[in-house]
């Protein structure tokens, strides 16, 4: 209808070989390119030169989609693959939202900053309230809500409607501290963790229910993620909570390292001082298991719930969504390995 080319293959990003992204790029001048963090950082591993090896010049335009993406994934997209260039247009948006909410606008560009979504879209309203349903201060995290309907959006579950309701509409009234463009006033519930900065700009901060509770503190899984990400050694990260008798629960990461990094018992002292120092002591992990892959939908999000299976020793239910077996033997190995080496029971 616009007269787009897009461009559709099969199989894996890195199969043959790492480059075969960006031999696409180059072999059909590709403009528009549009991924996952959990993609970027897969190539982030594999270092910066495979994409060297090919004329990128055609791209004008990066794009990102799925979960936040931690400001180290964002500087190499935008520098390594974009040759610091191409704006990065980073998407919030939900299959119930029926397209993007919140997001930089190609054709009206404002600053971009690493890891931000920047604004709402033109029409969209959004904010972050805390718990009691009103705004947060910048830099506090709270809960992302819009605050009027919009073009696109879901108008019912099937056959649900009181679901439909009380899953996006209910858990926030309106109050007196929120500003309603449309009237009568109504709360839909994104079921994401967001804040916003001084300037306005939102940061999304993953899914409020990809919560751990350690001693009472609620840290989301992305955040302890991007806090690994953000270690020079750390090329990927997947983080989930242990059942633990006194601190309700505990910490336990599997990451990936970087090319040129070796796992070793000092590098895992490294990290957990690390996410001490970035987050907080009660951040500080119970566990670190090095692996080369993590369990992913086909789509390229990070399956926790197995991750939890292997750590627990409980059934892993269903599996037809994961896209390579082999990371839930390995994690598996890994979790053996190191209960071994501290003399744990299997």
């Amino acid at each position: 209808l616009h007269g787009l080319t897009q461009i559709m293959y099969d199989g894996a990003p890195d199969y043959p070989a790492p480059d075969r992204w960006w031999e696409l790029v180059e072999k059909y001048g590709v403009t528009i390119f549009y991924t996952a963090p959990t993609a970027i950082r897969m190539h982030m591993k594999f270092g910066e030169k495979w994409a060297k090896k090919h004329d990128l010049s055609s791209l004008r335009i990066l794009g990102t989609v799925g979960e936040p993406i931690n400001p180290e994934a964002w500087r190499w997209y935008h520098e390594v693959i974009g040759g610091g260039r191409c704006p990065i247009i980073d998407t919030w948006w939900q299959t119930e939202t029926g397209g993007f909410m919140i997001s930089p606008a190609a054709i009206d560009l404002v600053p971009l900053k690493a890891g931000s979504a920047t604004f709402p879209l033109p029409g969209v309203h959004a904010e972050v309230v805390d718990e009691d349903g009103k705004p947060v201060k910048p830099f506090e995290r709270g809960y992302l809500v819009l605050l009027a309907p919009w073009p696109g959006m879901l108008m019912t579950l099937w056959r649900d409607p009181e679901r439909y309701r009380d899953v996006y509409w209910s858990k926030f009234q309106p109050n007196e501290s929120l500003e309603f463009k449309i009237k009568p006033p109504a709360i839909y519930y994104t079921g994401d963790y967001a804040m916003k900065d001084k300037e306005g700009y939102f940061w999304l901060m993953g899914r409020a229910d990809d919560v751990i509770k350690v001693a009472g503190h609620r840290i989301g899984t992305a955040e302890l993620e991007s806090a690994f990400v953000s270690h020079p050694a750390v090329a990927e990260a997947a983080v989930i909570g242990k059942p633990d008798p006194i601190k309700g629960e505990s910490i336990v990461a599997f990451v990936i390292l970087k090319s040129g990094y070796e796992p070793s018992d000092e590098l895992r002292d490294e990290l957990r001082m690390h996410i001490r120092k970035t987050i907080g002591p009660v951040a500080t992990p119970e566990a670190i298991f090095f692996v080369s892959s993590l369990p992913k939908t086909r789509s390229g999000k990070i399956m926790r719930r197995l991750l939890k299976a292997v750590v627990s020793g409980s059934k892993l239910g269903d599996v037809t969504t994961l896209e390579d077996a082999s990371s839930i033997e390995e994690a598996k190995r890994a979790v053996e390995m190191l209960r071994k080496a501290m003399g744990e029971k299997s």
